[in-house]
C-alpha cells in the first residue's frame, strides 16, 4: 500500500480552536525547548524509538524546570513522576519509549546527567520517562532502544520543526486502530500585556472513536478501547508547579474531544512545565529565600483553553503525519500492518 502525502491538520484547511500557533506550530514555539528521535525500525520484527525532550539545552540538574504532573488513568509507567509531584521540578531530559524499555531509557538518562560539567558529585537523580506499548506493531520483548539510542536521542535534540508520524517513540504506536506517532502543535497566548506560547508533543497510542474537529471520522477503522498517551506540556508563562498541575490536567480536556475510550486498560499521563526564567530553579534560589514572579490564579484560564486546543490538535497531528506500517504483533507473534489516515476522508469534511 502506498500511503498519500502526510499532511498536518492545518494543511488540510482543519483549524482547531481560535488562539494562534507559533511559526512551527510544535513544541519548539516554546523558546529553549528542543527535540530528538532516534527512530529503530529494523527487519520484519522492531517497530520502535526514543523521543527525547529537553526544558532548556544547560544542565537540567543545576538548572531545573518547574513542572506538574496529572493522571487520569493510571495503567502504565512514568517514571520519576513521584519526585514530580513532591518537589514540583524536573531535573532531567523527558525521554518517552516502549514500555519494556523505560528502564534503558533511565540509564542513558543518568549517564547523559552524570556526565554533564557542574555535576561531578551528584549521586541521585531523577530521571523521568514516559512510556506507551507499541507491541502491535513491535517485538517489544527486544531489547531496543539501546542505551546508546537513547543516549543518541538526547544529543540528536534540537529546535525547529519537529518531525512527527511514524518517528522516535510513536514508530510502532497505533491510536484508534490506526497508525499513531508522535505529535506536536503550539498557541499564543495573550495575558495581559504579554503573549504566552504553550506547546504540546504526544505519543499517541490508545482508542476509543476518532473525533476531528467535532465531527466522527467515518472511514472504517476498528475502535480499539485500550492503550496509551503521553503529553508533554511546555510554556514559557512564569507558573509555579501547582498551577502546572493545573495545566497538565486540561490537557485531557483536548484527549476526550478527540474521542478517547478512557478505558480501564488506558495509561492517561500529562506533564507540564515552564521555561521562564523568573522561575527556574537556579542553585542560588534552591539555597535561599527567593522572590519567583509567577502568573497568578486569575490571569491563567486563557492557558488552560490554549492546553485543550494545542492537545487535540497535537494529537491528529500524530494520525495524519503518520504513514501506514507493516511489523510483528508480539501478542501473536505474527506479521501486523497498521494503515495510516485517510487523508481523503479528512479533506471532505
Amino acid at each position: 500500500m502506498t500511503d498519500e502525502k502526510r499532511l498536518r491538520l492545518r494543511s488540510l484547511d482543519i483549524t482547531i480552536g481560535h488562539f494562534e500557533p507559533g511559526p512551527e506550530n510544535a513544541i519548539t514555539d516554546v523558546a529553549g525547548v528542543i527535540v530528538g528521535h532516534v527512530t529503530c525500525m529494523d527487519g520484519a520484527q522492531t517497530r520502535t524509538g526514543a523521543t527525547a525532550i529537553l526544558p532548556h539545552a544547560g544542565n537540567l540538574f543545576q538548572d531545573k524546570v518547574p513542572a506538574g504532573f496529572a493522571v487520569l488513568n493510571g495503567f502504565g509507567k512514568f517514571a520519576g513522576s513521584t519526585q514530580i509531584v513532591e518537589l514540583g521540578e524536573i531535573e532531567t531530559p523527558i525521554v518517552l519509549t516502549n514500555t519494556l524499555a523505560v528502564g534503558r531509557a533511565i540509564e542513558a538518562i543518568n549517564q547523559y546527567t552524570l556526565a554533564q560539567h557542574g555535576n561531578e558529585q551528584v549521586v541521585s537523580l531523577n530521571a523521568v520517562v514516559g512510556e506507551t506499548n507499541d507491541s502491535v506493531l513491535n517485538d517489544i520483548r527486544a531489547p531496543r532502544p539501546k542505551i546508546d539510542e537513547f543516549l543518541s536521542a538526547i544529543s540528536a535534540a534540537k529546535s525547529g520543526a519537529v518531525d512527527e508520524g511514524a518517528v522516535g517513540a510513536g514508530t510502532g504506536t497505533v491510536a484508534f486502530g490506526l497508525k499513531g506517532g508522535i505529535g506536536t502543535s503550539s498557541r499564543l497566548v495573550p495575558i495581559d500585556k504579554e503573549t504566552y506560547t504553550v506547546g504540546v508533543l504526544v505519543q499517541s497510542n490508545y482508542g476509543g472513536r476518532l473525533t476531528v474537529a467535532g465531527r466522527a471520522y467515518e472511514a472504517e477503522l476498528q475502535h480499539d478501547k485500550d492503550g496509551s498517551i503521553v503529553i508533554v506540556l511546555a510554556t514559557n508563562a512564569p507558573l509555579c508547579s501547582r498551577n502546572l498541575q493545573r495545566l497538565a490536567e486540561r490537557c485531557f480536556g483536548g484527549l476526550a474531544r478527540t474521542g478517547a475510550a478512557l478505558s480501564n486498560g488506558s495509561g492517561d499521563y500529562a506533564l507540564a512545565f515552564s521555561t521562564a526564567a523568573s522561575v527556574r530553579r537556579t542553585p542560588a534560589r534552591r539555597k535561599a529565600i527567593a522572590e519567583i514572579a509567577t502568573l497568578s490564579n486569575d490571569v491563567v484560564s486563557p492557558l488552560f483553553e490554549a492546553a485543550i486546543e494545542t492537545t487535540e490538535e497535537a494529537i491528529i497531528n500524530s494520525l495524519t503525519m503518520a504513514t501506514t506500517t507493516s511489523g510483528f504483533n508480539a501478542r501473536t507473534g505474527k506479521a501486523s500492518t497498521v494503515r495510516a489516515i485517510s487523508l481523503r476522508a479528512l479533506s471532505k469534511r
